[in-house]
């Protein structure tokens, strides 16, 4: 993706420009590694929160170690945690301590995922600063949650995918698989983050701050839901079926004779008959009781998959386009990482922009929310470690406390 961008993009910021955005003036604390907490603030941070990233004197952040892919850095990183600004501290010292109680007096917003109960021995546990700070919000990020027998376990992506059962349902009929991504962790780092705007759409009403607490298992238990129900009142799980999908058919990818791959499926009995009549050109079929409504679609897959097939191995990927587009079936190409990084729909719509990092400039997708005629946000820096220890210890020294 490096150089893919051919002139200046109006986002670009360079350090000397003062955050904007709807989030401008929003202080947040934060005690995180690894994804979920990272991934909430740094949503915070590109709508122009002031996002005080607190590290371990050392390594920091352990995200930092994962990999060395972009010129060096972790790519975890870069994308966590761009426009945040790093301090180290030794919060187990007495002076490390006495800095970050300082720096959670000024807050708005308090986050951490370590590891449980780490906060309280801290003198930050969500029951006391909701003494001290009544309009603070907190927000705790866990594999499982504050209570519970699984309280006290370790909790990584993999490991929460798999209590979850979402494991079970991913893969082929014979191998079960991982989602690609830290799903676990994104999903829960998205629920902090919509806790923190609904916990601050509160405060602007109430002046009262929020204790949020946001387990791993129970926001990717969200994500279950339809599997859930489907297995509790069916009886049975859904089936694993690759990149097909497991209660809706056709709904997969179907390859052309060219070897290219397209992905297209069908919602509704409209859909239905337009595809037998004018992409299959079998307008019989549409009657055939075999395939009589979606369920008895999916009870004769095979057979329904077989009829498909029969066709589009006779046919190339720009001729399945073009029938689809026809019958006004939804598709898409099944592309690689690299195929999404220049897709041509997000180069239309301008949506990759430059950002500095200790590595030089970088490229990365700007918000996916777009404030319709309003500047879009700027993408902030992503720090070295420890790079505003010196100035925000200085900020500490002359910022009185919030009322």
């Amino acid at each position: 993706m490096e150089g893919f961008m051919s002139e200046p993009h109006p986002l670009h910021e360079t350090e000397t420009e003062t955050a904007t955005g709807p989030l401008s003036g929003l202080i947040v604390v934060s005690l995180e590694q690894a994804v979920a907490a990272p991934f909430a603030t740094r949503q915070l941070a590109d709508l122009g929160a002031r996002v005080i990233k607190i590290e371990r004197p050392g390594g920091g952040d352990l995200a930092r170690g994962y990999d060395r892919t972009v010129r060096g850095m972790s790519s975890h990183f870069v994308w966590l945690n761009r426009g945040k600004e790093s301090v180290q501290l030794d919060v187990r010292s007495a002076e490390g301590n006495r800095h970050l109680h300082a720096l959670v007096e000024r807050a708005d917003v308090l986050v951490q995922n370590l590891a449980p109960g780490a906060a309280a021995r801290l003198g930050i546990g969500h029951d006391v600063l909701a003494q001290r700070h009544p309009r603070l919000i907190t927000c705790d990020i866990s594999g499982y949650g504050s209570s519970g027998a699984y309280r006290d376990r370790k909790a990584y992506d993999l490991l929460v995918q798999c209590e979850a059962g979402l494991v079970s349902l991913t893969g082929t009929p014979e191998t079960p698989s991982k989602v690609g991504l830290s799903i676990a962790d994104i999903c829960a780092g998205m629920y902090a983050y919509s806790g923190i705007l609904t916990a601050l759409l509160r405060r602007g009403r109430t002046g009262a701050g929020s204790q949020i607490e946001v387990s791993m298992l129970e926001a990717l238990g969200e994500w279950m839901g339809y599997a859930e129900y489907y297995t509790r009142y069916g009886g049975t799980a859904p089936a694993r079926t690759g990149a097909s999908h497991a209660t809706i058919a056709p709904y997969g990818p179907f390859t052309g004779r060219d070897g290219e791959t397209v992905i297209f499926g069908l919602q509704n009995e409209r859909e239905w008959a337009s595809f037998c009549e004018t992409f299959l050109r079998q307008p019989e079929l549409r009657d055939d009781p075999r395939f009589a409504g979606n369920a008895n679609r999916v009870a004769h897959r095979p057979e329904l998959d077989a009829v498909v097939a029969e066709l589009t191995s006779t046919l190339t990927g720009k001729e399945l386009v073009t029938r689809l587009e026809e019958a006004s079936i939804a598709y898409a190409h099944q592309r690689s990482v690299q195929e999404f990084s220049a897709h041509p729909q997000l180069r239309e719509r301008r949506r990759w922009a430059p950002f500095d990092s200790p590595v030089g400039e970088l490229e990365g997708l700007i918000p996916p929310v777009t404030f319709l005629g309003e500047d879009l946000p700027r993408l902030r820096r992503v720090p070295q470690l420890g790079e505003h220890t010196a100035s925000v210890l200085a900020w500490l020294a002359e910022t009185p406390v919030r009322g």
